[in-house]
């Protein structure tokens, strides 16, 4: 049978050890109401601590898919403004075209204001497509500059979609196409208007009656134009909501992961508190017999 000696340093040593692991437990625990979170370091645990950097990462991608999205919607709702400006000088162009078609007799001088009117009208709807939003042309495309028409109503925009991501591999544009709105260069609204605005000068009806016509057509190209930019201020609506509701669910499981549970942690810290107390007491009894105490 082996005896194994157990001397007084031998239990001294182990009882600091213990102590001192009792006191490392204690603080801890202190750490943990003080600051509020389980997670102080990583090596307080390193798959927690991993797990909770990715939802961090997470939670910053749907922040920014959600500003996206409110900039978009910024773009959306500046085009969807002009647009309906624009339908409302479309209409009375063709107003002004109709009110001469009715009175065919009228004087040069009657005609010429109703010309000027048209030029006026023009020129405002050519104003209305360089609108731009935080200075880049909502009609203008990719172009680098700040204007998508020039003077003369031609397009100098770069066809192309100014788009935002909203989520993952979700991309919506949020910008309209200056020729698909407004019509291509030679057949363009402005163009429409120019001859419009000739045709009355002249008094030539029949050129008049045509540019109704064309003047129909370019309202169904806006019209189309704003429904399509409803249609995706829908859709950037949803993704915000969607982006907000899924920041919510990520912070939630943070939280849960990081944040200390306080009424366990309050009891947990007052167990650890009576055990070092008794630890202390019982260590304190270990070690009260002297040296000559201990050699009788």
């Amino acid at each position: 049978m082996t005896i194994t000696r157990v001397t007084q340093s031998m239990m001294s040593n182990r009882s600091v050890l213990s102590l001192q692991a009792g006191l490392g437990r204690l603080a801890r625990t202190q750490e943990q109401l003080s600051t509020g979170r389980v997670l102080n370091r990583p090596s307080d645990s390193p798959t927690d601590t991993t797990s909770a950097m990715r939802i961090r990462a997470s939670m910053a991608d749907h922040h920014q898919y959600a500003r996206n999205a409110e900039d978009g919607l910024g773009w959306l709702a500046q085009i969807d403004s002009t647009l309906g400006s624009a339908l409302a000088q479309v209409s009375r162009a063709r107003d002004i075209g109709m009110q001469a078609m009715n009175a065919v007799s009228q004087s040069p001088q009657t005609r010429e204001a109703l010309a000027v009117e048209v030029d006026q009208l023009r020129a405002s709807l050519i104003s209305a497509a360089n609108t731009t939003y935080l200075d880049r042309p909502v009609f203008g495309g990719l172009v680098a500059g700040t204007t998508a028409y020039d003077a003369s109503g031609a397009y100098v925009g770069v066809s192309g979609d100014v788009s935002r991501s909203v989520a993952k591999d979700v991309h919506v544009p949020v910008n309209a196409d200056g020729p698909t709105v407004f019509g291509p260069d030679g057949a363009s609204l402005f163009d429409d208007l120019a001859e419009l605005s000739t045709a009355l000068r002249a008094g030539d009806y029949s050129q008049v009656q045509a540019k109704l016509g064309t003047l129909h057509t370019a309202q169904g190209r806006i019209t189309s134009a704003r429904t399509d930019a409803g249609t995706r201020t829908n859709t950037l609506e949803r993704a915000v909501q969607a982006a907000k509701d899924m920041t919510l669910s990520l912070t939630t499981s943070l939280t849960e992961l990081e944040n200390v549970d306080l009424p366990r942690a309050t009891i947990d810290l007052k167990m650890q508190e009576v055990a070092y107390q008794a630890a202390l007491a019982a260590t304190a009894r270990l070690v009260q017999p002297s040296l000559v105490d201990f050699l009788r």
